[in-house]
This record gives C-alpha cells, sequence and structure tokens, in this order.
C-alpha cells in the first residue's frame, strides 16, 4: 500500500531574528484529511512556523513542500493561497464591505465597460457559501456578522481560492461552548469532504476533543509528534514544559503574613464575554498571581482593578475604598499602581523623556497649581533611576532611546512613583532580557516586603514562581488557586483546562 503524500511538509525549519532563534531545525508533517494539532508554550515558535508555512516568511533553513512539490517563490500570492490559508484569531474581514465583497476582495466579477457585475457576484458568493454550508446572507456587512459567522465566511474565502489545507489559529478563543461545539461538526463536515487542518489552541482538553494527532514545540524545536488518541495528558503537559515539569516552583523567600490586611478586594466581579463571578483578595505584603491563558479572562481582570476596564457587575476595593469602575485616575488616587500588559503602546510616551514618564502619575509632586518644577521633577527621576538602575545618562533622555529592559524599568518606575497600596502587573517581563527580568522580580519582591499587595496577571512560569499563590483562570472563572511549590506541568495542566487524572 503507497503511503499518501502529505498535504504539507516542513523540514529543518531555521528562523532568526538578530540574536533570537524563532525555530531551530524544526519540523512538522500535515497528513491528508486529518485535523493536526501544533502546541506549546509562548515563545515556543508556533507563529514563526505560521508566517513560514503561509509564505509570509522564508525560512533562514530547511524546507516547505505542499503535496510533495516545492513551496512557491513568497512572491507568487496566488500559488500561496491555491496551497494553504490560514484563519488568524484576529479577523481578516473587513468590516465595512459586505460578505459578498470580502469572500471576492480584489477578485470581483466584471461587466461591460469593467464595472463590477454586482448580480454575479453576489451569485458566486452565494454559491460558494451553499457549498461549505455557510449560512449568511451575502449582502450583510461584516460588521453585523457575529465571531463565529466571521470565521466561517473566512474558511469559505479561503476554500475559494483553491486551498484545502486551512490553518485555524486560536479559532475557540473567543466563542462560547455552542458556538465551539458548531465549529467542531463544521471541521468533521469539512474534513469528510478532504479538507485538512492545522489547529493551534491553548485549550488542550479541545485537542483531545477534534484532533488526530499532536505536535508539540518547545524553545523553539520540535519536541513530539503522537496520535492524541494514545497520548496521556500528563504526557502532552510534560512535553510543552520540558525537564522543569518535574520540578517544585520556587517559593518566595518571605512567606506573606496571614494576618495582614486585606489591601485588594474583589467580589463577584463580572464582565461580558472575558470573566464571570470572580472572587478574591490580596493582603499587604501578598504577591497573588493570576495565570492563564490569553483568553482565560486574566488580563481583563487585572485591568478592571488598574480602572483601564469597568466590571459590568461586584465589586473591586482598594484598601477600603471603591473606586468608581473604568477610571483610571480614580484607581490611582486609590492607591494603584500599575504596569500595562503592552510597554510600546500603553507603558510610556516614547517621545518624552525618562523624567517626564517616570513621573505621569504624581503630578502634584512636581510644584503648585499645576506647574511643574523641573529641578523637583529631575531629582525624582535621578532617585527613580537609581532605584531602578536604569542604565542612561540622564533623566533627560527619550524613552525611545532605551533598550527594552530598561523601557520596562521605566514604567516600573511609574507604577511606584505613587507609593502604590496595590500593584498591578500584566505580563511584566515580557520581551526583556534575562538580568532585566531577575531584576525587574527582585524589584516586585521587594515592593510586597515594604507591604505593598501585588497582583500579577501572566502566563509566564517565571513571573509566577515568586507568588504566594496562584489563581489559575480558565474561560472567564478562577478553576484553581496553587499555593507556593507547585510544580510547572500542575500549573500547566490547570492554565489549559486539562484533567490530568483523566
Amino acid at each position: 500500500m503507497v503511503a499518501a503524500v502529505p498535504v504539507a511538509e516542513a523540514a529543518g525549519i531555521t528562523k532568526r531574528f538578530g540574536s533570537t532563534v524563532a525555530l531551530d531545525g524544526a519540523r512538522i508533517t500535515v497528513e491528508p484529511g486529518q485535523t493536526h494539532a501544533l502546541v506549546g508554550r509562548n515563545g515556543a515558535g508556533k507563529s514563526t512556523l505560521v508566517s513560514v508555512l503561509t509564505g509570509l516568511q522564508a525560512p533562514d533553513a530547511g524546507t516547505v513542500t505542499f503535496g510533495g512539490e516545492p513551496a512557491p517563490r513568497l512572491a507568487d500570492r496566488d500559488a500561496w493561497r491555491r496551497r494553504v490559508a490560514c484563519v488568524y484569531q484576529k479577523s481578516t474581514i473587513i468590516p465595512q464591505l459586505t460578505v459578498a465583497e470580502n469572500l471576492f476582495l480584489g477578485r470581483h466579477a466584471r461587466g461591460r465597460a469593467g464595472l463590477i457585475d454586482w448580480r454575479t457576484l453576489r451569485t458566486r458568493a452565494r454559491d460558494l457559501l451553499r457549498t461549505w454550508s455557510v449560512d449568511v446572507d451575502v449582502r450583510t456587512p461584516a460588521g453585523e456578522l457575529d465571531v463565529e459567522q466571521r470565521q466561517f465566511v473566512e474558511i469559505a474565502r479561503a476554500l475559494s481560492f483553491g486551498a484545502r489545507f486551512i490553518i485555524l489559529d486560536e479559532p475557540t478563543a473567543q466563542l462560547d461552548a455552542a458556538a465551539i461545539s458548531r465549529l467542531f461538526g463544521r471541521i468533521r463536515d469539512l474534513q469528510e469532504q478532504g479538507v485538512t487542518f492545522l489547529f493551534i489552541s491553548h485549550h488542550l482538553q479541545e485537542i483531545y476533543e477534534i484532533c488526530d494527532t499532536v505536535t508539540v514545540f518547545r524553545d523553539a524545536r520540535h519536541i513530539l509528534t503522537a496520535p492524541v488518541a494514545g497520548l496521556p495528558r500528563a504526557e502532552l503537559v510534560a512535553a510543552m514544559t520540558g525537564d522543569g515539569a518535574a520540578e517544585s516552583a520556587r517559593g518566595r523567600a518571605r512567606a506573606a503574613d496571614p494576618s495582614a490586611p486585606a489591601v485588594l478586594a474583589v467580589d463577584g466581579a463580572a464582565l461580558a464575554g472575558a470573566y464571570d463571578g470572580v472572587s478574591f483578595t490580596v493582603r499587604a505584603g501578598e504577591i497573588v498571581g493570576l495565570a492563564g491563558a490569553a483568553s482565560s479572562g486574566r488580563t481583563e481582570l487585572a485591568e478592571t482593578v488598574a480602572g483601564l476596564r469597568g466590571a459590568d457587575a461586584g465589586t473591586v476595593e482598594v484598601a477600603g475604598v471603591r473606586p468608581r469602575p473604568g477610571s483610571v485616575p480614580a484607581a490611582l488616587r486609590a492607591g494603584v499602581g500599575f504596569v500595562p500588559q503592552d510597554r510600546h503602546h500603553q507603558g510610556y510616551v516614547p517621545g518624552m523623556s525618562i523624567a517626564d514618564n517616570g513621573t505621569l502619575t504624581i503630578p502634584g509632586q512636581l510644584g503648585r497649581r499645576g506647574f511643574i518644577d523641573r529641578r523637583r521633577r529631575d531629582a525624582l527621576a535621578e532617585e527613580m533611576i537609581a532605584n531602578l538602575a536604569i542604565k542612561t545618562p540622564g533623566p533627560g533622555l527619550e524613552v525611545s532611546g532605551l533598550s527594552g529592559g530598561n523601557q520596562q524599568k521605566v514604567v516600573m518606575a511609574r507604577a511606584l512613583a505613587s507609593d502604590p497600596r496595590v500593584l498591578v502587573l500584566i505580563n511584566p517581563t515580557a520581551g526583556v532580557d534575562v538580568r532585566s527580568k531577575e531584576f525587574l522580580l527582585g524589584k516586585v519582591e521587594e515592593t510586597a516586603e515594604s507591604g505593598t499587595g501585588v497582583l500579577i496577571a501572566s502566563d509566564e512560569l517565571d513571573d509566577l514562581r515568586m507568588c504566594d499563590r496562584v489563581l489559575v483562570m480558565f474561560q472567564g472563572r478562577v478553576v484553581a488557586e496553587k499555593t507556593s511549590g507547585w510544580h510547572d506541568h500542575e500549573l500547566v495542566a490547570a492554565m489549559e483546562g486539562v484533567d490530568l487524572d483523566v
């Protein structure tokens, strides 16, 4: 019996970005008719592999083939679309255009004088959606579609180019349980019609529900490919976490005082589409982690505490005060310091100096009647620079001129400038070098020892190791609480929604 030719195969793929190795001899083979899962922790190389498989980037080394034939030249986009398509978590549908216009964007039927033949366009769109059982009115503006409908339209558009290999990148992240069930039903139907899928998800229980084969990447390398049915959940998680899976997390050198007063109390908090019924407290001097995948609700919950979002229900109380929901100034007055998820867009103003960025939260300390005393500002900035070990020739340097690690230190300095009662951090060490990472986490522990309560929302294990306890969120709810001394594989399994006892 002749073995089937793989729908897609990547072998020996290496890709570097400067000194960063994004893929190191990675490989994957996707057989026809499968739904093949690709999993791995953040930074494992999944997104880079997708960019190589879809022709957005050329590998530095290695080969890509489709149906046994070499991948097209990068410039031949039509040839790539006939072989592979990716439906991303962030929709590429243009909301201002109708469904029909989105389906055949750039391929409009033309009539006399070169004008668009709208009747033919809509007929072709209806035929396409009917072929792939997508029940959407082609005249509907795409902006009126829900997430599930947009995904089905994007899948139909991909199939219209001729591709029978579809990459689904976190397709369930914004869907409820009923929509996920319908999506999985549609995937199975399309499989029967000869469509092959590469399924990328942080929710490992979905891998066991819909996928035939799973490939694990870790640290830019291929670790494992195995049939899903014969792979115990514990082994899958161990492959993702590596040798550290059997080791306990390093706890804090000094445990929090269990009798200390609560400085943050969240009670019954709910925000539509993000989290529901969340309650917890953080005591003075305690470091509490909020762990979970990107769609778990951890980021939205932390942003609610910081005033970037207002909860639909429930309360947030900071040191006995309930700040106005959705108000950053109110949260700041109540005693919240905040390090946001994206320092480039939320953390600092790149054209402003270190001194101005670091003192944005304390204008009242810089002078009277709204006037800034520059000497006072620069003196405070010098203290911040020394305290955070920011490498700079002086406080007047624009933040854009600093390295990533030093930029993050400026953001941390601003968060600490107001002597907060509660310090909220989201992915505080993302995109910084190892030395800066260790320094920042040490500063967080030092801040907690001074009596500040700390809330760290992250999916990075190194950020969570220092926590006194970690609250694990999954699909908008707190599903587990881990005290210090947890094992990597236990925490990752809880974050991914996997029951290791199954």
